[in-house]
């Protein structure tokens, strides 16, 4: 029997990267009363991990709980990057509607094509904002005709275009039925979610069932186990069996319940059909997919499905000379452990093992989801090696494909010439071209997945840091031929021991360095990037003779420039085939995977021949 329950309403807030999702919710959070009036709340509350408030980003979908005329309003945050495409799609499974949030000014970008196609895809009733319209450059007209025409092209049901619009400033904190009329609060998008936005049907008979959709941790319960209720209910001291991917049960016992209450998690008798809710089973072996069923009938959910990974990274025990000296050596098991755990937590991860029992293939979204779980293991007190990613091919009826993407570039008009002949070189193909009134031009390119890796430093530098980037996975080609991935080769340092101003000043003129006077190197660490195409081997560490000649001041003359260190990122990006990336708690280094000189040159005549 199917019942509605109609105090309650499940919502996710989509949108492309930067359009204004987590500060929406926050103005959400605070007009309907979640937050006492003396309580001070942080910007961007929901942003709680300290990589996402650094970044400016949202990395992992998030719950909160509000309550408006009576009603309980379920609302998930999501993240707005590609690579965290993972993340959304499991999230707009405990929802029955979307908030699709689009900037007045960049209009729809390639992450809101991603996240609106898959909301579709679930039927989902949709809510549109165009926000920040109280923008200079807002294109208010312009931009709701494109995610209107945006809307026509992913539709598969009629339905789906049946949507209200609504216009609003979410950092001012309100919204708008009218274009042209500015509102006090957010009353009208709080009345269109109870208008628009279906209760959950639900069924309270034939026994629990709870699709996992995400995991927490407490000291105290352990691992914690949260998704949306679709039959019956849950309580404490409820006899469930936990269902994984093998279709294999194992018992166990309901310790407690909790649903969300404004951002906190509150323990509660019992959670209804419909409703998300946290269970403690004191199981440690919970996993996103999993269903936790009543014991008297145990009937397992369909898993989530997500988008395959497009990139591998090997991921390695930390082998340098300077292992275990900044943080906790991780063996293999250790560092196996980590990795799992991550993908387990994260459904768009994937882990291999090698030959090798020190080596592992990481498998994710993008070289920015990489980046974030190798940041995870750095700040948790890690060391490890990562190498250069790597795009995932398939074969298909013989024939090897590549994942291409489509990319949209918005840049300055006079770094169109630069951005449009990088990309031709990385085999990318131009597809449309629209200039704007405000001095940019926005430019798509179709383009292979490898072309992408280690390109948008270059990007930054072409476009002086004002260009914006970002694409979406389109489909797999065969291959567009070779490319040269990066024009510089390495220097690299040929003995161990530590580095001299003197050293460092007279290498200047050979590259960009990396290291700064009085750091640690050895033998094999790359030090800088050269001038020329090839790899050169040079002694960072020497020191000036001592000889009874001296003029005054002469030791102050050797001036060093300033040196930038690279970032993650920017080494995943800029390293080769033959590097790895040591990286520990203290330190991101680059360092050759053959360390002595000669070796590495018997490895290169022996390639050679």
């Amino acid at each position: 029997m199917t019942t509605i329950n109609g105090n309650l309403r499940n919502i996710a807030i989509i949108a492309h990267v930067d359009h204004g999702k987590t500060t929406l919710v926050d103005k959400l959070l605070q007009q309907s009363g979640t937050f006492a009036a003396h309580q001070t709340v942080a910007e961007r509350v929901m942003d709680s991990m300290d990589l996402e408030r650094e970044r400016g980003i949202t990395i992992a979908a998030k719950n909160a709980s509000m309550v408006y005329k009576d009603v309980r309003i379920n609302i998930v945050d999501t993240p707005g990057h590609a690579d965290f495409g993972g993340e959304v799609e499991r999230t707009l499974m405990m929802v029955d509607g979307a908030i699709l949030l689009v900037d007045a000014a960049e209009g729809p970008l390639p992450q809101t094509r991603f996240v609106l196609q898959k909301a579709l895809q679930r039927n989902l009733k949709m809510i549109l904002i165009i926000n920040k319209v109280d923008r200079p450059d807002a294109r208010i007209d312009e931009v709701s005709n494109m995610v209107q025409d945006l809307f026509l092209e992913l539709s598969s049901e009629d339905h789906h275009l049946d949507f209200p619009i609504l216009y609003a400033s979410g950092r001012n904190g309100w919204a708008s039925k009218e274009k042209d009329t500015q509102k006090e609060n957010l009353q009208d998008l709080f009345d269109t979610i109870l208008e628009h936005v279906p209760p959950p049907k639900v069924s309270l008979e034939g026994g629990a069932q709870m699709l996992i959709n995400n995991l927490s941790y407490n000291n105290f319960l352990g691992r914690l186990a949260i998704g949306r209720v679709e039959r019956g209910s849950l309580q404490a001291n409820q006899s469930i069996v936990l269902i994984n991917k093998e279709g294999k049960n194992q018992q166990a016992k309901v310790i407690k319940v909790r649903a969300y209450r404004g951002l906190e998690q509150v323990d509660v008798d019992s959670v209804s059909a419909g409703d998300i809710a946290i269970v403690a089973t004191g199981l440690n072996e919970l996993a996103i997919g999993d269903t936790i069923a009543d014991a008297s009938n145990p009937e397992a959910l369909p898993r989530i499905e997500v988008d395959p990974p497009t990139v591998g990274v090997e991921v390695s025990v930390n082998t340098s000379p300077m292992a275990g000296r900044e943080g906790t050596y991780l063996t293999s098991n250790k560092l196996s452990e980590f990795l799992y755990k991550e993908a387990m937590n994260n459904v768009a991860l994937k882990i291999e093992n090698t030959n090798s029992p020190e080596v592992f293939i990481l498998k994710a979204r993008g070289e920015l989801q990489i980046a974030i779980v190798m940041e995870n293991l750095r700040r948790s007190g890690g060391e490890c090696m990562v190498g250069r990613p790597k795009v995932i091919t398939k074969m298909e009826g013989g024939v090897e494909l590549e994942p291409v993407e489509r990319v949209v570039l918005d840049v300055p008009d006079n770094s169109v010439g630069a951005v449009t002949e990088k990309l031709s070189i990385r085999k990318g193909r131009l597809e449309n071209m629209q200039a704007f009134n405000n001095g940019r031009t926005r430019i798509e390119f179709s383009i292979p997945t490898r072309g992408l890796l280690g390109y948008r430093s270059t990007f930054l530098t072409d476009t002086k840091g004002e260009g914006l980037m970002s694409s979406y996975f389109e489909g797999w080609e065969t291959s567009r031929g070779n490319f040269l991935s990066r024009v510089n080769g390495a220097l690299i340092s040929d003995r161990s021991g530590k580095t001299t101003e003197y050293a460092l000043f007279g290498l200047e003129e050979r590259g960009r360095l990396f290291v700064s006077s009085g750091e640690e190197v050895y033998e094999g660490m790359v030090i800088g990037e050269h001038s020329r195409d090839s790899n050169l081997d040079v002694n960072p560490v020497r020191e000036k003779k001592l000889t009874n000649m001296r003029a005054a001041g002469s030791d102050d003359s050797t001036k060093l420039s300033p040196i930038t260190k690279p970032s993650l990122e920017t080494t995943l990006d800029w390293i080769e085939d033959d590097d790895w990336i040591e990286i520990t708690p203290k330190n991101i280094r680059i360092r050759k995977r053959i360390l002595a000189a000669n070796q590495r040159s018997v490895s290169r005549r022996e390639k050679s021949e």
